[in-house]
């Protein structure tokens, strides 16, 4: 509490609008049915098109993520899309209960926009209390799958916690997902201290062809519960992961870092390691499949003194690479 006081990063805000790319109302209405997308609409929030079945990875839609709507963390960005525009989804994925990961408003929003919804054990109450049908939640205990058409869901371990308000702390559980369609994988991470999950994880349902994974609102006093960016790659890496995503960053203030940080770390990490690293635009569609350029957009908003040394020492790492 000290440090988030009296230590925060001048630039744990950014000074300008994060850019996204809109995903107008034809976009929406249009997805191709013969391949795979992945979205990505701020902080942990995901679409997934897959062959155009669609499902929302902990949708959270509204201005701030907080118990209330006139204080706490406020969206860098707009929503790349109006959550009106959905097509009708195939489900619903949470990972937690969280603020920035449930979010009631948009609970609400979509209880009768998808057919089913997905949570772990205990989270169902508070669905049913936000207008969602009791027979529309699966909870899942980690391990846990269902299947949904020709989709697999498991729920699986990550090493966090839950609650709401002061007196709910570990009331409900927490989960990473895995997802399997068509023949691909892919992995959401949720929120998680680095841990030996990964592994087994990664042992019993990898390799994925994308995992999506928590980099972002990390401090070296939460390593139990939040991956530095080192981590987060080395955990990539224990699943078997192909390409990654990196997620819970670039939305919302939630810890003392500069906002840009998780990016340029785990992007400089990545190249050292061999990590094919995706960081779309938020809006802008990861296709499956297909080779795809993705910028290191956040660059271009950093303070110039800074990108100047991130950009020479990044040049540096892959000299010494190619010496090697």
């Amino acid at each position: 509490m000290w440090e988030m006081s009296t230590a925060k990063d001048p630039q744990s805000a950014p000074d300008i609008v994060v850019p996204t790319q809109p995903l107008t109302a034809a976009q929406l209405a249009s997805l191709p049915t013969d391949e795979h997308r992945v979205y990505r609409l701020g902080h942990s929030t995901m679409l997934l098109s897959l062959n155009g079945e669609v499902w929302l990875l902990d949708p959270v839609f509204s201005e701030r993520a907080s118990p209330v709507q006139w204080a706490g963390p406020e969206r860098f960005h707009p929503l790349p899309l109006n959550p009106q525009d959905l097509p009708p989804l195939k489900g619903i994925v949470i990972s937690h209960d969280h603020y920035d990961h449930l979010d009631e408003g948009s609970i609400r929003q979509l209880a009768d926009k998808a057919e089913g919804f997905y949570v772990p054990l205990g989270l169902g109450r508070y669905l049913q209390q936000w207008g969602v049908a009791a027979d529309r939640i699966v909870e899942h205990d980690w391990w846990q799958e269902t299947r949904v058409g020709d989709t697999l869901l498991a729920a699986t371990p990550t090493q966090h916690f839950s609650g709401r308000g002061l007196f709910s702390r570990d009331s409900t559980l927490w989960a990473s997902w895995v997802i399997e369609r068509d023949g691909r994988r892919y992995f959401f991470s949720g929120d998680s201290g680095y841990f030996a999950g990964f592994k087994q994880i990664g042992e019993r349902y990898g390799p994925f062809d994308l995992t999506m994974m928590e980099n972002g609102a990390y401090n070296e006093r939460w390593g139990h519960i939040h991956m530095m960016p080192e981590e987060s790659v080395q955990a990539h890496l224990d699943l078997g992961g192909q390409r990654m995503l990196p997620i819970h960053n670039s939305t919302f203030d939630l810890s003392i870092h500069a906002w840009f940080e998780p990016l340029q770390r785990v992007s400089d990490i990545a190249s050292q390691r061999g990590v094919e690293l995706v960081t779309p635009i938020i809006g802008e569609p990861v296709v499956m499949g297909r080779e795809q350029a993705f910028s290191l957009w956040w660059q271009s908003l950093m303070p110039q003194q800074i990108a100047s040394a991130e950009t020479a020492t990044l040049v540096l790492a892959d000299e010494v690479r190619s010496t090697q």
